[in-house]
């Protein structure tokens, strides 16, 4: 017994890549909403609540950096 497969590739036409442009920058702005908001609550707390969770000041972009993209 035969059979036929046919395999169609769809173009991606201009308002596709348009919409997918949109889409990546959206997520771009999410991911640095993250990290800004990380730091500026990090940078809210003193100086003993950040040695407290074992944190120094010159550490909180990094640990915002982590949280926004990951390790």
């Amino acid at each position: 017994m035969a059979y036929v497969n046919t395999t169609r590739y769809a173009r991606k036409g201009l308002l596709d890549r348009l919409a997918q442009v949109k889409d990546s920058a959206l997520a771009a702005i999410q991911t640095r909403r993250v990290y800004a908001r990380t730091v500026a609550e990090l940078n809210a707390l003193t100086d003993r609540e950040l040695s407290d969770l074992g944190i120094s000041r010159l550490g909180i972009a990094q640990i915002a950096r982590e949280a926004a993209y990951g390790k």
